[in-house]
Order: C-alpha cells, then sequence, then structure tokens
C-alpha cells in the first residue's frame, strides 16, 4: 500500500520554499522520493539543507514573482510533474485607505503569477504527453473575508476559482489540480498574532483540535494530493485547518 504516496521519480517545484509552509511541503515531498526543486524569491539553502541531510534530493532556483511571469521559460525539457504553488504576499490596511500599489502588488503575486505558473506547468506537460499534479495554496479567507485584508481576500478566493476552474479543464488531460487551504499555522508569519495573548486564546477557542496547526501538517497534505493515491481528485479544496471552517 505504501506505493501509492510514493513520489519516487518525479521533480517537484516548490514556490515559496525558503521558509514555513513551503519549506514543510518540499520537505514532506523529498520524504516521499520526489526530486525537489525549491524557489523563492531568496535563496532556499535552508530547505535544500534539511532535504539532503535527511538523504533526500533538492536545489534551489531563485524566482520573483513581482514579475508574474516568472516561471515562463522554468519547465521546458525540465521533466517536472508535480507544481505546488505556494508563494504569497500580504498587506494589511483599512479597505478604505487601501492603494492601488499594495491591489495591485498582491494580485499580481497569489493571483495572476499562479495562474501563469500554471500555465506553463501545463503546456509542458501537454507537449510531452505526460500526466502532472498541481497544489495550489489556498486560505481560509478563500472561504471568509477577514479583516484589513481586501486584496489578500480577493486572491485567495480568486485561487480558489482557478483551481476548480483548471481542474475542469485539465483532469481529462492528466493533470490533477487541486488546493489547500490552511488554517492558523505556526509560522513566521503568525507569530505576532501568537505573541497576542488574547488573541491567541480567542482563535484557540474557535478550534475544534484545540491547538495552532504546524507547517508540517500542510506538508502531508501536499504530498497526498501530489500522490496516486489522490489520482481521482480533481477541483478539491482540502481545507486543513483543525476543523475551524467545520466549527
Amino acid at each position: 500500500m505504501s506505493a501509492l504516496f510514493d513520489l519516487s521519480g518525479r521533480r517537484a517545484l516548490v514556490t515559496g520554499a525558503n521558509t514555513g509552509i513551503g519549506q514543510a511541503v518540499a520537505v514532506a515531498l523529498a520524504g516521499q522520493g520526489a526530486q525537489v526543486v525549491c524557489a523563492g524569491r531568496r535563496a532556499c539553502d535552508e530547505t535544500v539543507g534539511i532535504i539532503r541531510e535527511k538523504g533526500g534530493r533538492a536545489e534551489c532556483l531563485c524566482l520573483d514573482f513581482d514579475n508574474p511571469m516568472a516561471a515562463e521559460g522554468v519547465f521546458a525539457d525540465q521533466g517536472f510533474s508535480i507544481l505546488v504553488n505556494n508563494a504569497g504576499i500580504i498587506r494589511r490596511c483599512d479597505s478604505v485607505d487601501y492603494s492601488e500599489t499594495d491591489w495591485d502588488a498582491v494580485l499580481n503575486v497569489n493571483l495572476k503569477a499562479l495562474f501563469f505558473t500554471c500555465q506553463a506547468f501545463a503546456r509542458e506537460i501537454f507537449a510531452t504527453g505526460g500526466t502532472g499534479s498541481i497544489v495550489n495554496i489556498a486560505s481560509l479567507l478563500s472561504f471568509q473575508g477577514g479583516i484589513r485584508v481586501p486584496a489578500y481576500t480577493a486572491s485567495k478566493h480568486g485561487v480558489a476559482g482557478i483551481t476548480k476552474s483548471l481542474a475542469n479543464e485539465w483532469a481529462a488531460r492528466g493533470i490533477n489540480v487541486n488546493a489547500i487551504a490552511p488554517g492558523y499555522i505556526v509560522t513566521n508569519n503568525t507569530e505576532a498574532l501568537r505573541n497576542d495573548t488574547a488573541r491567541s486564546a480567542a482563535i484557540l477557542s474557535r478550534i475544534p483540535a484545540g491547538r495552532w496547526g504546524e507547517a508540517e501538517d500542510i506538508g502531508g497534505a501536499a504530498a497526498f494530493l501530489c500522490s496516486q493515491a489522490a489520482r481521482y481528485i480533481h477541483g478539491a479544496v482540502l481545507n486543513v485547518d483543525g476543523g475551524w471552517l467545520a466549527y
């Protein structure tokens, strides 16, 4: 049965792989045998080091999704069959004061770059007659509104929609397209929130699992969605949130 989850012989690109969720996803894929290219606007040396220390195979690739077309030439003749779109940014401000500059920055990285990276990946898969798996990192704010993050919320709603749209087009052509919606996860991005005693307590009281999620919880879900065990899963947005949305 273990072969269902085996990713040996497959080559994966994970964006935003230098820390947090992206790092955990890269490590999880490598742990199942994939060769992982860890992409980020900054070097992913730490992630690559962790993977190699565990006996896995990994390398770095610098990609800055301030340019939404940054991955346009990445996939040609490189043998990729897994893509995890994790790179993203967030800008916080009252909606009445939110700037066009911040809006465009967030949508360019979180949504436009994600779509055109999926497109470049799929074009190569179709050209070579192969099969592949795409996992997009969505959010609880793919379903909820959030506060003071209008562009981020719009982008993550868009990620859920693009995931379903691409699944409709590509399922019969050999590409599984799915997404993961992480809940409240222990990462650098949530450190201030976790250090706010009152806010952290309020969040924990709303999570049926009674704890913050770990980045590894997302990594395991991503490895599953890239495996043969998920071969008939298309267009799903998998909530990995400790039960938050079920509460």
